[in-house]
């Protein structure tokens, strides 16, 4: 059975980093706007950037949480597409990964 204390303090701590700039990122959209229309039109440039960001966080989280979901249920570092055991280098780069390098291969 593989040690996955190291992959869940990763998780967490992955998990704290967005959650800051996840906040970050809800205080610049909510903060005020200018009235000037070339400043506008800018702002709200990055407003989309910004949003595209905030959901790619939460796209993220979610992917987390699911990884420490299956750390709960002792099936973390299981291949959810064929059921064989994700490589440690893998977790080691991507500790969300619910697929082996062949099934994610696949998906693209």
């Amino acid at each position: 059975m593989m040690n996955t204390q190291k992959y869940r303090d990763a998780l967490m701590a992955r998990l704290g980093e967005l959650d800051t700039r996840l906040h970050a990122i809800e205080g610049a959209l909510d903060s005020q706007k200018s009235k000037d229309w070339d400043e506008m039109a800018a702002e709200r440039e990055d407003d989309e950037m910004l949003e595209h960001l905030g959901q790619s966080g939460q796209d993220e989280i979610a992917r987390i949480r699911a990884a420490l979901e299956r750390i709960r249920q002792g099936s973390y570092g299981t291949c959810t597409g064929c059921g064989e055991q994700i490589a440690p280098e893998r977790l080691d780069i991507l500790p969300e990964t619910p697929l082996c390098r062949a099934c994610a291969a696949q998906q693209t």
